[in-house]
Order: structure tokens, then C-alpha cells, then sequence
């Protein structure tokens, strides 16, 4: 920071990333500091500001006295939509409708900016993508009896089944936490992915965090939420693009089972939830294997889970 320090207040550290974030005293303005990443970061969100992506804009950047890189960009409000979501709760777990429903309007504003940008695949940069997506070499160091003929046919076929599917350049980290009414922010993680395997998997991946963020999505809102991105992706591409949930979702599977697995064998609460994502990506490669979608209602709550997992209902 430098001699202008007073303007702006402390948020919090950046998350899987070095340096922090501040917000500007008049509320209007989001200053984060980091390294060469974040200077990607910034190139890659002015690229997408000028294809009209609803993102922040970039207002400055430079290098603090410090040395270290910053950028100044547009404050887009100062509440995400899980914010909301969590601020709504009354006693329940039902995600609030508007929740969903402004959800549903960014979403859509996201894919059809991707769809005026289509990218045609290639195998390599396919691949490519699910090796980023879903930390696939990670889960296989992890979990090596995972890394099974089984595992990688159903990978293989999500892949097949995506051939044709156009690359977009992606959020690859999109969800409630990163999306407010005006748009969507935190970009760290971008790069080419699926047209729609951003934002159709947004409420489904609820599911894996088995309860802990507080809130459900039900049946009814998934359907509502991809009934408005196939209209827009019917619109834009003249194909509806939720066929393709269920490979994003076998991917989904893989990366939220990624760096899960505990160092310290005395940290049983982590050992808990290690098991628990190893167990919901053998409910969705099983459920992908025999339908090609993965309908993550069906999935157990982690208290569920772990209820069952102390009787001896779970290896």
C-alpha cells in the first residue's frame, strides 16, 4: 500500500492466492493486491470487459512501493447472492426465490456474452480443460484407487460426449459466492471451458458442500434456473444446453474431491469430509454410468453422511 492507505479498508486475504483485498471508504471501488497472477487475472478481466462479460471494470493497476502488483476495479456491490441467500435464511434451508431467480438473469447475461465468442474444440484442449477443471492429477494422487479403467471411461465418455460443444473463455470457479446482481467477480481461476459448464452447474454444486453453506436448492428452482439458460442457449446457439449437465457434473465431482485429502491423522473432521467427497463422486460416477446425468438431490447431507459413516454404513 502507499500514502493512500486511508481510503481504503481491509476485507479479508485472498483465497488460494497471496495478497488481500480492500474496499475504497466510499464504497465504490475494490483495490487487491497479489502477484504475476493477479496481473493475469487483470488482463483476462479486461479482455472479457471489452466482450461485454458482466464484469468489474478496471479501473487502475501498477505496483505498490512495496513492489507488489494491485489493481483497482469497479465495486459491483458489496453483497454476493449467497451473501443473500444466507442473510434470508429464517430458521430454514430453502433458498429464497429471488435468490434464484437473479441468479438465473446474471447467468444468463454470462452465457449469452460467451455465445458471441464460440471457440471451436480440439481433443487436446478438451482434455486440457478437465485436467484444469477437475484437478484430475491431484485426485489421483490422492485417491489412487480411483485412478481405475472404470473412472476413466466414464471421463472418457463425458469427453466424447463434448466434442462438438464450443469453448468459451470461462470463470472454471463460478458459483452464488462469486455473483451479484450486476455480475460476477473473482476470476483467478479463468481459461477455456464448455459453452454453459460456468453457469448450469450454479445450484447443483450446492450439493457437494453437503449442507454447510446453509442453504438448498430444490428440485423446482434447478428447473426454473435451467429452463432460463436453455431458452438463452437455444436463442443464442439454437441448442439447449443443459444436455450437457451431467458430464459437467461428473467433473464438478472430480474437483470438489481435489487437495481433500488430510495430512494430520488427528484431524478426524477433515478425514469426515475427505470420505464424504470420495463418497458423493462414486454416487455421480454411478449415477453418470448408468443415466449420463447426475441428479445431486439424491446426494446425503454431510450429517447424514456422517451419521451413517459412524454406524458402519460407509468404508
Amino acid at each position: 500500500m502507499n500514502e493512500t492507505d486511508n481510503e481504503w479498508r481491509f476485507v479479508k486475504n485472498r483465497t488460494a492466492a497471496d495478497g488481500a483485498v480492500y474496499v475504497s471508504a466510499d464504497g465504490r471501488r475494490y483495490r487487491r493486491t497479489g502477484d504475476e497472477g493477479l496481473r493475469a487475472e487483470a488482463a483476462f478481466q479486461r479482455q472479457i470487459a471489452d466482450m461485454h462479460y458482466p464484469v468489474p471494470h478496471i479501473l487502475e493497476e501498477g505496483v505498490t512501493g512495496e513492489g507488489h502488483y494491485y489493481v483497482v476495479e469497479e465495486s459491483l456491490g458489496d453483497q454476493t447472492l449467497h451473501d443473500r441467500a444466507v442473510a434470508s435464511l429464517d430458521g430454514g434451508r430453502d433458498l429464497p426465490d429471488d435468490v434464484v431467480d437473479t441468479a438465473a438473469q446474471v447467468a444468463v447475461r454470462l452465457l449469452r456474452a460467451q455465445a458471441a465468442h464460440l471457440i471451436q474444440p480440439t481433443p487436446s484442449t478438451l482434455r486440457q480443460w478437465l485436467d484444469s477443471a477437475g484437478f484430475t492429477q491431484n485426485v489421483f494422487q490422492e485417491n489412487p484407487d480411483l485412478d481405475n479403467a472404470r473412472t476413466h471411461a466414464a471421463l472418457d465418455h463425458a469427453l466424447d460426449r463434448l466434442g462438438t460443444v464450443p469453448l468459451v473463455l470461462g470463470h472454471l470457479d463460478y458459483g452464488l459466492p462469486n455473483v451479484l446482481p450486476a455480475g460476477v467477480i473473482d476470476w483467478q481461476h479463468h481459461g477455456l471451458v464448455p459453452f454453459g459448464y460456468d453457469v448450469l452447474p450454479a445450484l447443483d454444486i450446492i450439493a457437494f458442500k453437503g449442507g454447510n453453506k446453509g442453504y438448498t436448492a430444490s428440485p423446482d428452482q434447478r428447473r426454473r434456473y435451467l429452463s432460463a439458460l436453455d431458452d438463452a442457449s437455444l436463442n443464442s446457439t439454437g441448442q439447449t444446453a443443459s444436455q450437457n449437465l451431467g458430464a459437467y457434473l461428473l467433473v464438478k465431482a472430480m474437483f470438489f474431491l481435489a487437495l481433500m485429502r488430510p495430512t494430520d491423522p488427528s484431524r478426524t473432521d477433515k478425514h469426515l469430509k475427505w470420505h464424504y467427497r470420495r463418497h458423493l463422486f462414486t454416487e455421480g460416477l454411478e449415477q453418470y454410468e448408468r443415466t449420463r446425468t447426475v441428479d445431486t438431490a439424491l446426494f446425503p447431507s454431510l450429517e447424514n453422511f456422517a451419521a451413517g459413516h459412524s454406524t458402519g454404513d460407509h468404508p
